[in-house]
């Protein structure tokens, strides 16, 4: 799974602020980011409706406090540092922020998402507060700030008149935290009453921090495994009862055959399968993200796991050690490259301040043994000639000194200054010393792995995952396969044999290379790839294939297929099977059921219907799995067939 638009989430990531799926840094905890529900590679999180729907009145309290509190401030001194980071030369959509108000009621994230991208407004962020009738949205520029308002103010929204107005920035937690520990020091008053959930976290802060990471990683770690496949299968039940009652509400002549569908499958919309787990339990991760910080012991220049998020007022870090998804050769690496940092004369970087030089470190390991580490450093102001030598000595490090040990198969070393602008262009990597990739072996087949390519960060689970793929996708030698969000080409090579043609869509240009290498390294000649955002590139690809036999296979990001792409695949009647792979099944709904409403001027085509559903478990210790879902073609020239 890799970027579209956005980046792919890898929905069982490492820091307890969620772990998303491009691959490459993350920007999630700085104060740029304070309102975003984000996804990169090595973080978990449900960017679901109920994600970007805050129910707590605490904190729809916080953020009108907050517009009170920057508003009564009548300028800048008043305002104070919470809001420094608006006035540093970084990008923030912060201060791009508008208010929409009187929402019409029972209005989701999705609802506002589409309503604006329908207008040809395209936000940066969106948030919604619980059941409130206004939203929070921000933009990359002010220009299409200024658009937007100009736009929905006095639209109508089915029997709502909406209005816009700029919004206040969001304050820096941490500083606003530290603003008010210090207003209460000086006033000699204890702060306000603790709530039940204050008094839980105050409980939990007193646990030993392995046992604080170990619930912020891997949350199930202490429910027994056949409990865990429970959960999952369970959460995955709820997502097709949904299904089908939206299927229902969207396209009523399937209504006969979803009665029945009903009836079988204990309100499903089809059979769920038993779901399919993981060989390997713990130390299953083939890939880490590691942020570099003060230790939750004190010990400057840590190397390991955020206790908690920056925008919840935490940036202390904890070690690996004793986390159970970390595999043994990661955690050498990280205690090797602490030991080399700590010898250097560079600060940690602070998320607060923006000083300092040290970020993060990812480790990528495989099944053949090798290593390759990425190094995330911000240059700051340093010479040229500073940084040469930095890369020169941790080269060594690793290859000749203490760190030699840990076998490290590809060294890279990224410059990873502020941001300025909104963009999600991977940084480039500067290669130190070793193999430029690492391989991996995955259903006896050999792929390259590029520094910023995604592969699944589960091997053996990643073959049971798509040996069902290929199954269910009915393959024979006619067949064209349609490899949507492709990576490093694993599902579309892995099938390469059995099929007449694969085309393989990424918006990765090094996952393609390595994709296109993968095939030439496994013998393939039936499989070509096209570098660009599937929403562009897949309509003019599948209008290209004469094939009548057309299988598409779509592996998304978390948020799912762009709309573009479903009216796409709608649109191409001779597409008669979709596989979909959601890493998060709630945060793809909108696309099960575009896939599934009625035929109209918008959606052109026979429309799909879920025919078996499974979940696999990648995510040991975490709430999280990839379901599949099987989708075929209605054909509405037979009353059985509905």
């Amino acid at each position: 799974m890799t970027d579209v638009a956005v980046g792919k989430n890898d929905p069982a990531g490492l820091l307890p602020s969620g772990e998303e799926k491009p691959e490459g840094p993350t920007e999630e905890n700085e104060p740029e980011e304070l309102m975003e529900e984000k996804n990169q590679e090595n973080k978990p999180e449900d960017s679901t409706e109920e994600k970007n729907q805050v129910n707590e009145p605490e904190e729809l309290m916080e953020e009108k406090n907050q517009q009170n509190e920057s508003e009564a401030a009548g300028g800048e001194a008043a305002a104070g540092d919470v809001y420094r980071y608006i006035k540093e030369d970084l990008f923030t959509s912060e201060i791009y922020k508008v208010e929409i108000q009187n929402l019409p009621k029972y209005i989701g994230f999705n609802d506002l998402k589409k309503f604006l991208n329908k207008h040809g407004i395209n936000p940066h962020k969106i948030k919604l507060l619980g059941r409130q009738k206004f939203a929070f949205v921000t933009f990359k520029n002010q220009e299409e700030r200024d658009k937007a308002m100009k736009a929905v103010h006095g639209m109508q929204w089915k029997s709502n008149v909406l209005s816009v107005r700029l919004a206040k920035p969001k304050a820096d937690p941490i500083l606003k935290k530290r603003k008010q520990e210090e207003e209460e020091a000086d006033s000699g008053q204890p702060g306000a009453k603790r709530t039940a959930g204050s008094q839980e976290a105050e409980k939990e802060e007193e646990e030993p921090p392995s046992i604080q990471i170990a619930n912020a990683v891997t949350p199930l770690w202490k429910v027994p495994y056949e409990e865990q496949l429970r959960m999952k299968e369970k959460e995955v039940e709820g997502v097709l009862q949904k299904l089908a009652r939206e299927i229902g509400n969207n396209n009523k002549a399937m209504l006969p055959w979803l009665f029945v569908q009903k009836e079988k499958h204990n309100k499903m919309c089809c059979p769920l399968e038993a779901i399919r787990p993981s060989p390997m339990q713990t130390e299953y991760r083939n890939k880490c993200e590691f942020v570099i910080g003060v230790g939750a012991d004190g010990e400057d220049r840590t190397v390991g796991f955020r206790l908690g998020k920056y925008k919840g007022g935490s940036c202390a870090v904890v070690s690996p050690s004793e986390t159970t998804n970390v595999c043994s050769e990661a955690k050498r690496v990280v205690q090797c490259f602490q030991q080399f940092i700590r010898t250097t004369p560079y600060a940690v970087y602070s998320p607060e301040t923006y000083e300092g030089h040290w970020r993060q470190l990812t480790v990528r390991t495989s099944r053949l043994k090798q290593t390759m580490a990425m190094v995330f450093f911000n240059p700051q102001k340093l010479q040229e000639k500073e940084l040469e030598e930095l890369k020169q000595n941790l080269g060594r490090y690793f290859t000749e000194g203490e760190g030699k040990e840990c076998a490290v198969t590809s060294l890279y070393f990224v410059r990873m200054g502020q941001r300025t602008s909104a963009g999600t262009e991977d940084l480039p990597c500067e290669h130190v010393t070793g193999e430029e990739w690492i391989h991996e072996e995955l259903l006896g087949l050999k792929f390259r792995i590029s520094p910023h390519s995604f592969f699944q960060t589960n091997t053996p689970a990643a073959e049971i995952l798509y040996s069902a793929v290929g199954e269910w996708a009915q393959l024979d030698q006619d067949s064209t396969v349609l490899d949507v969000c492709c990576g490093t080409g694993t599902i579309g090579i892995s099938l390469a044999k059995r099929v007449k043609k694969v085309i393989g869509i990424e918006l990765c240009q090094e996952a393609v290379k390595d994709a296109e290498a993968n095939a030439k390294a496994n013998g393939l000649t039936n499989v070509e790839f096209h570098c660009g955002k599937a929403e562009d590139v897949f309509p003019t690809v599948l209008n290209a294939v004469v094939s009548p036999n057309v299988t598409a296979i779509v592996d998304p990001p978390r948020a799912g297929l762009h709309s573009k792409v479903i009216l796409a695949i709608r649109k191409a009647e001779h597409l008669k099977r979709l596989v979909y792979v959601a890493c998060n099944a709630k945060a793809a709904m909108n696309n099960f059921i575009d896939l599934c409403r009625a035929p109209s001027n918008r959606v052109r085509g026979a429309a799909f219907r879920p025919v078996r559903a499974m979940a696999v478990d990648l995510f040991p210790q975490t709430m999280h799995c990839e379901t599949i879902l099987l989708f075929e073609r209605v054909d509405y020239s037979t009353n059985t067939d509905i």
